[in-house]
């Protein structure tokens, strides 16, 4: 699997590498899964499998020890360390998996064929071989016509591929939504049988298939997607509507509002989309839905404050924006993340929800020189405690005062923030 950080043409030079050295060791070698997928369909593959004849410790042997890692190995699964730039390759013995047994994990695996390999695969589209030596692909699931016919489908019984590993059916909604498919009929029936099964996932696991979902194109058809099947209702209750419901409810409608909202985001992030699906809702079930996710920090204090910055800035029309006090829009605006509310106001204005010109003006603040939107303090907190303010709250209390003053222009060099400090301080002084 080559690394995200790998440069596309060396990790695929990499990747065709390892097959010619297991070929010449004597062993069958193909591209496997995805990034033949993603191959046949013109795209560059984010990373490369490799599925061969040769046990791990033959894979270990044509590479080196030094080279490899056995991370997999109980598996029938080596990493095989490329050089600088290109990343690493995960090479898999053709393989029969055992009983699923927790729902995610098969219990172990026995070395088998290239056509049983392909079928213990989860979708037809990722059950594809390619010798990138002749460019000959191996299909023994049927993988190439559903390519053609833009169609995810479950390879063999759609409940038995879910049954053994229930994030697949969250994949599914992944990639019909990234490449535009459909899904299979039988394939989509199982999903909504069986979505209350997506709950037994890890939550770590579900919250990098919404990440996934969210941040890249085809999003708008992902949401869609998991309202209709019901895997929205089990993953995201706190906002999503039920299954089957259409337009036809209030939470289906916000739904779908919020995903042509996170559509059209420039710069999609989790906590963004979260933010935009929890506009109405606020942040208690916000906080509900992150703890259980188990979100990273960043999503979850991205979003909250994306629901505090609405709050405050969201829903004010451009003249009641641009006069208040900059003292009172600056934080916001002065914030690491303020390009991506700037993003988010715009794109909910685009839906109605919200001032255009207000988003346009917001964004418009963030093009000042860094010197005027987050000049630097005029004071510091030892800087008044010389002046006489006793250490403790009345420091912080000043401290945020002075710099109101500041940024509304009342107070602008050091010589008056002093000035001011100094009167203050005697006026807060016991007989002042």
């Amino acid at each position: 699997m080559a690394g995200s950080q790998a440069d596309p043409t060396a990790a695929r030079d990499f990747a065709a590498e390892v097959v010619f050295r297991l070929q010449k060791a004597g062993f069958t070698a193909f591209w496997a899964g995805g990034c033949v997928r993603d191959d046949l369909l013109g795209r560059t593959p984010a990373d490369y499998d490799v599925a061969t004849s040769a046990h791990p410790d033959e894979v270990r042997d044509v590479f080196s020890r030094r080279r490899t890692l056995a991370v997999g190995a109980a598996f029938g699964v080596i990493t095989v360390l490329g050089p600088r730039g290109a990343g690493q390759v995960e090479v898999a013995t053709f393989r029969t998996d055992e009983a699923y047994t927790d729902g995610r994990h098969p219990a172990g695996v026995v070395f088998s064929t290239p056509e049983f390999d392909a079928q213990r695969r989860d979708f037809t589209i990722n059950g594809l071989f390619l010798d990138p030596a002749t460019g000959d692909v191996h299909d023994y699931v049927g993988g190439r016509a559903d390519l053609a016919a833009g169609i995810v489908r479950a390879i063999g019984v759609p409940a038995m591929r879910f049954g053994e590993d229930h994030l697949r059916m969250l994949r599914a909604v992944r990639f019909a939504a990234a490449f535009g498919f459909a899904l299979d009929s039988a394939t989509r029936a199982a999903i909504e049988a069986m979505r209350h099964l997506v709950t037994s996932v890890s939550a770590e696991r579900i919250a990098a298939e919404l990440r996934a979902m969210v941040t890249r194109p085809g999003r708008r058809r992902a949401l869609a997607l998991l309202a209709e099947t019901g895997l929205a209702r089990e993953v995201l209750p706190e906002v999503a509507p039920a299954a089957g419901e259409g337009l036809t409810t209030p939470e289906a409608a916000r739904w779908s509002e919020a995903a042509a909202i996170i559509d059209a985001l420039d710069e999609p992030e989790l906590g963004t989309a979260l933010a935009a699906l929890f506009a109405d809702g606020g942040p208690t079930p916000l906080r509900a839905a992150a703890n259980r996710l188990r979100l990273a920090n960043r999503d979850t204090k991205l979003a909250a404050w994306l629901l505090e910055a609405m709050a405050a800035l969201g829903r004010s029309e451009l003249g009641e924006l641009a006069t208040r006090p900059w003292s009172q829009v600056q934080p916001w605006l002065a914030h690491d993340d303020a390009f991506l509310l700037a993003d988010l106001l715009r794109a909910r204005a685009d839906r109605g929800r919200g001032s255009k010109e207000a988003a346009a003006w917001v964004t418009a603040q963030l093009t000042r020189p860094q010197e005027e939107l987050d000049p630097p303090p005029l004071l510091t907190g030892r800087d008044l405690m010389a002046a006489g303010v006793p250490q403790g709250r009345a420091v912080g209390e000043m401290i945020a005062a002075l710099r109101d003053k500041q940024l509304d222009g009342e107070i602008v060099d050091r010589a008056a923030a002093v000035a001011w400090v100094y009167a203050e301080a005697r006026r807060l002084a016991p007989g002042g």
